[in-house]
C-alpha cells in the first residue's frame, strides 16, 4: 500500500506554479534549429526550384517521305539482281529479273528513290505478293533527316510543337558523344496502327515493334544542324560522332514537355 499512499499524497499536494520554467536542453534546440533550416530551404527550393516534365518514346531517323516496299508482281525465280543496296536509283529502275512461266520478266523500282534492304537474292523462289526490297522516297543525297518517334497515345496529346527534344542514336554511344538534340515539328492527330506505320516505314517488323504496347502517336522531330560537325548536327557534346549519321538507325527520343515549379503542384 506504499504506492498508494504516495500517489495521493502527490495528488493532495499544491501545484507547484512558483518553479521557474524550464526550457529545452540543447539537444533539443539543436534538432528544433535543423527542422527549421530544412523547412526553409524546402520553402525556398518549392518557390524558386524546378521540375521538367519529359516523356521517351522510341523511333528512328529517316526522310519526310518515308519508305515503301516492292513486292514481287508474279512468281518465279530471281535470275539476277541489278541494284544494291544503299544505290540511289531513278523512277522505275530495274532491281531484279526473275524467270517466269512465260519467260524473263523484271521488277522495278516504282518510284525511285534510296534502296535501303534487298529481301530477294539470286536464286531466290518469289510468289506475286512477295516482298522483295525496300526503298526510301528520296531524290538526292543532301535531303535532310529527320527522327520518328512513336509516342503512347496517351502521353502523345501533351507533347507541343516546338518543344525540345533529345535523341539517343543507336550508333553513337551516348557516354562517348552525347545526345543529339532536336525540336518537335508535328505531332499527329491521331494514333497509327501497325498497317499504317508499316506503309510509312517500308518494314512490317519495325511496326510490330512501335505497336507492341498499342497505336502510337507519330511525333516529327527536326534535328538541329550543327556544320562544325562531322554529322553536320547539333549534339550535347561539343563535335559528336566522327561519322555522318544513317537513315534508319534507330533511337530513343526524349521530349521536354515543360518546367514547373515545384509550389504548383501544391497550388489548386
Amino acid at each position: 500500500m506504499q504506492f498508494r499512499r504516495s500517489a495521493l499524497a502527490k495528488q493532495n499536494s499544491p501545484e507547484e506554479l512558483d518553479l521557474p520554467l524550464r526550457f529545452a536542453r540543447p539537444p533539443g534546440r539543436l534538432v528544433m534549429a535543423v527542422s527549421v533550416l530544412v523547412m526553409a530551404a524546402a520553402g525556398y527550393w518549392a518557390c524558386t526550384g524546378s521540375i521538367v516534365e519529359k516523356a521517351d518514346a522510341p523511333g528512328l531517323l529517316t526522310h519526310a517521305g518515308g519508305s515503301y516496299t516492292v513486292q514481287s508482281p508474279f512468281a518465279g525465280q530471281v535470275v539476277r539482281v541489278q541494284a544494291r543496296e544503299g544505290q540511289l536509283l531513278p523512277r522505275n529502275a530495274t532491281l531484279f529479273t526473275v524467270r517466269t512461266e512465260r519467260g524473263d520478266r523484271a521488277i522495278f523500282a516504282l518510284d525511285g528513290g534510296r534502296l535501303t534492304t534487298l529481301l530477294a537474292g539470286v536464286g531466290s523462289v518469289v510468289r506475286t505478293g512477295t516482298d522483295v526490297a525496300s526503298l526510301e522516297q528520296v531524290r538526292g543525297p543532301d535531303e535532310p533527316l529527320l527522327a520518328v518517334l512513336y509516342a503512347p497515345a496517351g502521353s502523345g496529346s501533351t507533347i507541343p510543337v516546338g518543344a525540345p527534344v533529345d535523341l539517343a542514336v543507336s550508333s553513337a554511344p551516348r557516354e562517348t558523344y552525347g545526345v543529339l538534340r532536336g525540336k518537335v515539328r508535328a505531332v499527329g492527330r491521331v494514333p497509327q496502327d501497325r498497317r499504317r506505320i508499316a506503309a510509312f516505314l517500308g518494314d512490317e517488323r519495325l511496326a510490330a515493334r512501335f505497336t507492341r504496347a498499342g497505336d502510337p502517336v507519330a511525333v516529327v522531330v527536326e534535328l538541329r544542324k550543327d556544320a562544325a560537325t562531322k554529322s553536320g548536327h547539333a549534339w550535347s557534346s561539343a563535335a559528336g560522332p566522327p561519322f555522318r549519321l544513317d537513315s534508319r538507325t534507330p533511337v530513343t527520343g526524349t521530349v521536354h514537355l515543360s518546367t514547373r515549379r515545384p509550389v504548383e503542384w501544391l497550388l489548386p
